[in-house]
C-alpha cells in the first residue's frame, strides 16, 4: 500500500506562476489585438491612481476591462454606465486572480443607437443641473457693433454668414477658427467662447456684442463635438448672448439647449443677429415725417390759440379810457384847488402886512447889526488866543528837538559813523573790509575806507560816582 502510493505520475509538475505565465502567452499570442461590443458595466469613474476599472457584458458572459490613466485623457468617448460600445485593446490575462481582462486602447460606441442613449443621458445630466433653464437666457443687442462667429475659417459657413450680414447690415465681425468635426472639435469650440468673453477694453481685438456658433450640417458622429460638455458649459457661462446655428433646422445638440437662443441655420443665425438697414432707414424717415407733420400741426394749433386770445384782449383806447378820464377829472380840479389856495396865502399875506410897520423894522435891523458886530469882535479874540497857544506849542516843539537831536551830541566831542547809504553803523560787526563809510563830527565830514582786522572789544569803563549838584536846577516842563 505504502508502495504504491509513492508511485510517481507520468504527468509533468508545473509552479502556479508557470502555470499562469504560459496562459497569460497563449492568450496574448492567440488573440493580440482584438474588437470587443459590449455593455459597460460596473464603472464607477477612475480609480485614485487614474485608471479606469469596469467589465464589459452581454446577456451570456462578462469580460474584465481596464483603461490606463495615459490612455484615457486621449479617448474621444470616456466610459458611462450602461452605455453599448465597442472597445479596441489587447486581451491578456492577470495572474494574481487568475482572470483574463481586455486592455482598452480605444473606445467608441455601439452605433447612432448607443450616441443618442449618451446624449439624452448627458442631457438628463446637465438639465438637473440647471444649465438649460430659461432665465439663464440673455437678450440679444438690437444693433450690435462687433458680432464674435466661432466656425471653420474654410467652410461655406463662414461665407454665407458674411454675405448675410453685408446685406442686412454691415458690422464688424471676428472669426474665431476652430475645427468643427474631430477629436477636438469640442475643446476648441469651448476655448474660443471663453476667449471671446475674456476679451476687454485693453484687448489688441474689440470686444464682440455677441457670439455666433455656426456649423453646417452633418451625421449625429459630425455634430457630436457641439454635445461635449466643455461646450455646454462654456456656453451657459458666457457673459455674451450666443446664438447656436449647429446643421441643419431638424438637427439639434445639446449646444442649442444651451445658447440664449437657436438659428435653424447659419444664415438664419445672421438674419436674428441684426436687423434689416434699409428697413430701419425707412422707418426713421417715416417717423421724421410724422414728427414734421405733427410740429407743424402743433404750431397751427398754437397759432389758432394765440388769435382767439388776442381777439379777447382789449384795445390800447379801452385800456386808456378809464386813466385819461380821472386825468382830465383831476385836471379840472387842480386849476380850481390852485386859484382858492393863492387866494388864501393872499389873504394871509394881507394880514401880516397889516401888523408890519417901519419904525419896528428899523429896531430889529439895529439890534441885527449890534450882535453881528459883537459877534465880530469875539472871533478876533478867539482867532487870537489860538495863535498865541499854537506859537508856544511850536517853540517849545523846537526845543525839545533841538534837545533831542545828535547835534548836541556832536558837539561835546562824539562822532556819527555812517555807511555808503548814509545809516548809521550802531555795531563794528556791521563793517567788514574794503567798506566805504563816513565819519561825522561837528564841524565837519571824514570819508574813509575800513582795512582789515578784527573788533576791539570796547573795554567796561569804570563807573563814576555822581556828582551832586550844589543847587537843584528846575527845568521846567517841555511841553
Amino acid at each position: 500500500m505504502v508502495e504504491s502510493s509513492k508511485k510517481k505520475s507520468n504527468a509533468g509538475e508545473y509552479s502556479v506562476s508557470e502555470i499562469s505565465g504560459a496562459l497569460k502567452r497563449t492568450v496574448e499570442d492567440r488573440f493580440g489585438h482584438v474588437r470587443v461590443r459590449g455593455e459597460i458595466s460596473g464603472y464607477r469613474g477612475p480609480h485614485s491612481s487614474g485608471h479606469s476599472y469596469f467589465s464589459l457584458k452581454d446577456d451570456r458572459a462578462r469580460l474584465e476591462a481596464v483603461i490606463w490613466r495615459g490612455v484615457a485623457s486621449k479617448l474621444k468617448h470616456l466610459p458611462e454606465e450602461g452605455l453599448e460600445v465597442i472597445a479596441t485593446g489587447k486581451l491578456t490575462t492577470y495572474p494574481g486572480s487568475s482572470k483574463y481582462q481586455i486592455v482598452i486602447e480605444g473606445l467608441e460606441p455601439a452605433g447612432a443607437g448607443a450616441l443618442m442613449a449618451l446624449l439624452e443621458e448627458r442631457k438628463k445630466k446637465l438639465t438637473a443641473e440647471g444649465l438649460f433653464a430659461a432665465e439663464r437666457k440673455q437678450i440679444l443687442p438690437f444693433m450690435p457693433k462687433v458680432i464674435g462667429v466661432v466656425t471653420s475659417p474654410t467652410g461655406a459657413v463662414i461665407r454665407d454668414i458674411l454675405h448675410r450680414l453685408s446685406d442686412r447690415f454691415p458690422v464688424h465681425v471676428l472669426v474665431w477658427p476652430v475645427r468643427v468635426q474631430g477629436d477636438t472639435s469640442g475643446d476648441e469650440v469651448a476655448n474660443a467662447i471663453r476667449g471671446f468673453n475674456a476679451l476687454d477694453e485693453h484687448s489688441p481685438m474689440p470686444k464682440p456684442d455677441m457670439i455666433i456658433v455656426a456649423r453646417g450640417g452633418g451625421s449625429v458622429e459630425d455634430l457630436w463635438g457641439f454635445n461635449d460638455e466643455a461646450v455646454v458649459r462654456a456656453t451657459a457661462d458666457s457673459d455674451l448672448p450666443i446664438i447656436s446655428a449647429v446643421g441643419h433646422e431638424t438637427d439639434w445638440t445639446l449646444i442649442d439647449l444651451a445658447a440664449d437662443i437657436r438659428a435653424p441655420t447659419p444664415t438664419g443665425a445672421a438674419e436674428i443677429a441684426v436687423p434689416v438697414k434699409a428697413d430701419l432707414e425707412a422707418t426713421i424717415a417715416s417717423l421724421a415725417a410724422r414728427l414734421q407733420t405733427a410740429i407743424s400741426r402743433k404750431l397751427e394749433r398754437h397759432q389758432s390759440d394765440l388769435r382767439a386770445a388776442e381777439r379777447g384782449l382789449a384795445t390800447p383806447d379801452m385800456l386808456l379810457a378809464m386813466p385819461r378820464r380821472r386825468l382830465d377829472e383831476a385836471s379840472g380840479r387842480l386849476g380850481r384847488g390852485l386859484g382858492h389856495l393863492t387866494q388864501n396865502h393872499r389873504s394871509r399875506l394881507n394880514i401880516i402886512a397889516g401888523r408890519l410897520n417901519l419904525s419896528g423894522l428899523e429896531k430889529s435891523i439895529s439890534r441885527a447889526g449890534e450882535t453881528l458886530d459883537a459877534l465880530v469882535q469875539r472871533k478876533h479874540i478867539a482867532a487870537r488866543n489860538h495863535m498865541e497857544r499854537m506859537r508856544g506849542r511850536l517853540n517849545q516843539a523846537s526845543r525839545l528837538i533841538e534837545t533831542l537831536s545828535y547835534n548836541n551830541v556832536l558837539a561835546r566831542g562824539y562822532a556819527l559813523i555812517l555807511d555808503g547809504d548814509q545809516n548809521a553803523i550802531m555795531s563794528a560787526s556791521a563793517i567788514g573790509p574794503g567798506d566805504a563809510f563816513t565819519v561825522r563830527m561837528r564841524d565837519g565830514e571824514i570819508e574813509g575806507v575800513a582795512q582789515g582786522g578784527k573788533p576791539v572789544k570796547p573795554k567796561t569803563p569804570t563807573p563814576k560816582k555822581p556828582i551832586k549838584p550844589a543847587v537843584k536846577i528846575d527845568q521846567g516842563n517841555l511841553f
